[in-house]
């Protein structure tokens, strides 16, 4: 486990080498052209695109959070999360998580919602999202699609999740 990552919003700067490691993380560009696209989406929210960075300055990870609804509450939607392949495993990917999560929560966002490995999110306070009453427009594995709240004071609504356009679903 590396404990050197340095976390941050994303600079334009970060922007050639988060599309690099996306692309190589997924071992395709369409992750990468989503990252990009919201970018220019109006659920983009500058602040919640982070990146791990080695301490010279060189980026490894990234973890990206934008706007979604679930039903008609705001809530935010986890990923892409993305790793340079020669750095995963090294705490990258959940240093860049945490720090997104920390900055939404700074932010006054109160819910997350991620599809991904039921293996890996639970880690950050993830639970299967079902359970609450929220599920996806599309067919997914439910122990894929999870929920966390940010501030235990506001439960988890219940609805469809309603992402951005750039998702395509």
């Amino acid at each position: 486990m590396h404990s050197h990552w340095i976390t941050r919003a994303e600079t334009g700067a970060d922007i050639p080498a988060i599309r690099a490691l996306t692309i190589a993380a997924f071992d395709r560009p369409d992750e990468s052209d989503i990252v990009d696209a919201l970018r220019a989406d109006p659920a983009w929210i500058d602040g919640l695109s982070i990146v791990a960075a080695e301490p010279d300055g060189a980026v490894a990870g990234h973890a990206l959070l934008t706007r979604c609804h679930i039903g008609d509450t705001p809530a935010l939607c986890l990923g892409p999360c993305s790793v340079l392949p020669s750095r995963q495993r090294s705490g990258a990917g959940s240093a860049s998580i945490r720090a997104a999560l920390r900055a939404a929560a700074d932010l006054g966002e109160q819910f997350v919602t991620v599809l991904g490995h039921p293996e890996y999110y639970p880690r950050f306070g993830f639970g299967r999202a079902s359970e609450f009453g929220i599920k996806a427009g599309f067919e997914v594995p439910d122990e894929a699609l999870m929920a966390l709240t940010l501030d235990e004071r506001h439960p988890l609504p219940s609805g469809t999740i309603r992402y951005a356009a750039p998702f395509g679903v």
